[in-house]
């Protein structure tokens, strides 16, 4: 991850904002026992307000009724809130009271809280195990010659056939209590990985409708292109990785030989005596499993039964607008009826269109220069003065940065305006805006828009003038 990332998710993920916020610890005690611990997926704003409440009210028993002073039910108006996002607040279909889900930041954030306390036993054994597995997997899964898939599979028969005659032969390796707690650890944490993994799943599912429905709403195209466009999107998260996934793990879980294995699997687990402190969540996760893979199954089911009804209402739109437009032609028709055909005259600017092709201009072409013929200059006999050229008006500037500096030895800066009540302007406008360049090591010239100040002088012929400009100051450059 690079820092622009990382500044983005700071600013912008739900999870890094209820970390950071000053409830934080409220908020992920209380929707995580209610939405992670008991798997709750919908549940109406009545009874989570009320839960909310008791707990609201044993926490301020304990420290004081200023520390939780809201309601239970302002509370949750303000975690729903778009730009916070750790509930979702909607109506099920067929109901019009409020029911709240939690979103996956609430997972995600309870995740990493979780996994910042100290465990007394840390496995590792089960984690290589399950490596190896998947490299195995994944290696033999892409290898497409048989004779190294047969192979791994004598390689595979013969250990195992070893196995069954080391167990004949009574030498049976019994796994050891340290071992069975490394792999029910890791068997825990990748079940309840799994439940926020279907809320995720579910999220996704309703931004890509609400992209959809968008789509929809600003569509301009054809009926066809708008169909083949929605159709191939469904299509597109399905085909997917994310949907592939999803719906091999769904099917994995309908299988009846499955959970028959499944629910033997883990009764004989939970009453081995190595697992000292069973979770007993972990008798009925596969339902938990199938209950949450059946509310994403049902929520794709919903969203695609809407857009049905959105696009529907759209068709239906479009054809009321169509009939309008026929039946204002057909009523503009009956009016015209009557009218005498004369009346109808209709001009065009020409009998043909002109085309004029980019290819038939032509090309640029350089003009051919004229020769100059100057042969038959005679001098003139008109006398000119040119005396007016050395009548020309000169400012120096080296007088009036002397000046200047003259005015700055005694104070750091100067106005404009000062210098000039003391020495007066002699060439008028040309010497005035002489000062405004000056560029001396000595000083600076610095302007300021936002105040205004008059200049004022006599000219040559004796008339005032004044001259209203921003405020100019000469300041001292210390060295």
């Amino acid at each position: 991850m690079d820092f622009d990332e990382v500044e983005r998710l700071r600013r912008n993920s739900a999870a890094w904002r209820l970390l950071n916020a000053d409830n934080a610890a409220l908020v992920l005690t209380f929707l995580g026992a209610v939405f992670v611990d008991e798997n709750v997926r919908s549940i109406s704003a009545a009874e989570l307000a009320g839960r909310l409440e008791d707990e609201l009210q044993g926490l301020n028993e304990r420290f004081g009724q200023v520390r939780f002073p809201k309601s239970a039910k302002a509370y949750l108006e303000d975690w729903s809130r778009s730009d916070v996002g750790w509930l979702r607040k909607y109506y099920p279909p067929g109901s019009d009271e409020v029911h709240f889900d939690a979103t996956p930041a609430v997972e995600k954030a309870l995740a990493w809280v979780r996994s910042l306390q100290a465990r007394a036993f840390v496995g590792t054994e089960s984690r290589l195990n399950i490596i190896f597995e998947l490299l195995r997997q994944m290696v033999f899964g892409a290898e497409a010659d048989p004779d190294r898939r047969l192979a791994e599979l004598y390689r595979r028969r013969g250990e195992i056939d070893a196995e069954i005659e080391r167990v004949r032969a009574g030498d049976m390796t019994i796994m050891d209590a340290s071992a069975q707690r490394d792999r029910y650890q890791q068997f825990t944490a990748t079940a309840r990985g799994l439940l926020a993994d279907f809320r995720e799943v579910e999220a996704n599912f309703r931004a890509l409708d609400r992209d959809l429905r968008e789509q929809v709403a600003l569509w301009n195209g054809s009926k066809g292109a708008l169909l083949d466009e929605v159709l191939g999107s469904r299509n597109a998260i399905a085909e997917s990785d994310q949907g592939r996934s999803f719906h091999a793990f769904y099917d994995f879980l309908l299988s009846q030989q499955r959970q028959a294995e499944f629910t033997d699997l883990l009764e004989q687990v939970q009453v081995l005596p190595a697992i000292e402190a069973a979770d007993p969540r972990m008798r009925r996760i596969h339902y938990d499993w199938l209950d949450a893979g059946e509310r994403t199954q049902a929520t794709v089911r919903t969203l695609s039964e809407q857009l049905r009804r959105f696009l529907d209402d759209q068709v239906w739109l479009e054809n009321r607008r169509v009939m309008d437009l026929l039946r204002g032609i057909e009523a503009a028709a009956l009016r015209l009826r009557d009218l005498p055909t004369a009346s109808f005259v209709m001009e065009i600017d020409a009998a043909a269109p002109s085309i004029a092709l980019p290819m038939e201009r032509p090309l640029y072409r350089t003009r051919p220069r004229d020769a100059l013929d100057s042969s038959a200059v005679t001098v003139g006999d008109e006398v000119v003065d040119v005396s007016v050229l050395f009548e020309q008006v000169h400012v120096d500037p080296l007088r009036l940065s002397a000046g200047v500096r003259e005015a700055l030895r005694k104070r750091s800066q100067v106005g404009l305006a000062e210098i000039v009540g003391d020495r007066p302007l002699e060439q008028g406008l040309a010497e005035l805006v002489t000062y405004l360049s000056l560029v001396d090591p000595a000083f600076r010239v610095v302007f300021d828009e936002a105040r205004r100040e008059q200049v004022q002088w006599t000219d040559a012929d004796g008339r005032h003038r004044t001259a209203t400009m921003p405020r100019v100051t000469f300041t001292r450059v210390e060295s």
